[in-house]
């Protein structure tokens, strides 16, 4: 395959942990990979990124130029190289003001879909941004929310549509013109060898089952907090005491009052039936 393979999530949906995963997984060492060097992936987002291979800097240009200018990156960067380019991608699939969708079908080889339970996503996705968490539901239920907008700052990441937990969650399952191969987190903690092994063959790779278990053990994510801990980790954002903070299924349990949780269910209910994260009358199932 030759193109570039979307990891497209969400935020704190798993994304991150697979990405280590392949690192792991492609590096074929006997040590685990640094979660500071994942050259195996890069970030569609990343301002440095486009201010290298679009030849002038984005600060220069509306948020509006930039998205129109994103495309021709990402066919730019398929063309250079010969075999698959993994790239990390937190934008929902939209259409831009011209009519042209924000990932082009001609760069693109294949995606995979990281979702997660968005209970479990607003308790994390608000330590990770430092809201409170009637505020970070707020935004999860907002079909206009962005992130990197604010412009008293300069972001190391340019603006990214995020929409609704469920608009972006439709967004790349429903809309696009290429496959998607969904995979749930509570999945790659309850069975992450049959979960990795085919969220790895659905992008073309066929590595071996030793190969697998390997690089889950270098992927754990006791190791991958172990590692923060000692060298830190570059991509946590200043508001985050901790990237790799938790991980855990259910931890909305102890995090959430009723009222949170009857809130993120009325505004997400339907996907969240569809992904088993709620049965037909609307309770939450167990993990």
């Amino acid at each position: 395959m030759s193109g570039i393979i979307w990891l497209a999530s969400y935020p704190k949906s798993g994304n991150t942990w697979f990405r280590v995963f392949l690192g792991n997984l492609l590096g074929d060492s006997d040590e685990p990979a640094s979660i500071n060097r994942l050259g195996k992936t890069r970030i569609a987002s990343s301002r440095l990124l486009f201010d290298d291979e679009i030849g002038f800097e984005a600060s220069d240009l509306t948020a509006d130029e930039i998205d129109r200018l994103r495309p021709e990156l990402y066919i730019h960067l398929a063309q250079k190289v010969s075999g698959p380019v993994f790239m990390k991608i937190h934008d929902a699939y939209l259409y831009l003001d011209n009519n042209r969708p924000l990932i082009p079908r001609d760069a693109t080889a294949g995606a995979l879909y990281f979702i997660r339970n968005p209970l479990d996503v607003a308790v994390s996705f608000a330590h990770h941004s430092g809201w409170d968490y009637d505020t970070t539901i707020a935004r999860m239920a907002d079909n206009g929310f962005t992130s990197c907008e604010k412009s008293d700052r300069l972001h190391n990441q340019l603006r990214q549509k995020l929409l609704s937990w469920s608009s972006h969650v439709k967004s790349w399952v429903d809309q696009t013109p290429f496959d998607v191969h969904v995979v749930r987190y509570e999945d790659m903690h309850k069975n992450p060898f049959q979960t990795f092994a085919a969220a790895s063959r659905a992008v073309g790779l066929d590595p071996s089952d030793d190969g697998i278990l390997l690089a889950l053990e270098h992927s754990s994510f006791q190791r991958l907090q172990a590692q923060e801990d000692v060298e830190g980790f570059i991509e946590k954002p200043p508001s985050a005491k901790k990237f790799f903070r938790s991980g855990k299924i259910g931890s909305w349990r102890e995090e959430l009052n009723d009222a949170q949780v009857r809130r993120i269910v009325e505004d997400h209910r339907e996907v969240m039936q569809r992904f088993g994260y709620l049965n037909v009358h609307g309770e939450v199932l167990d993990e």
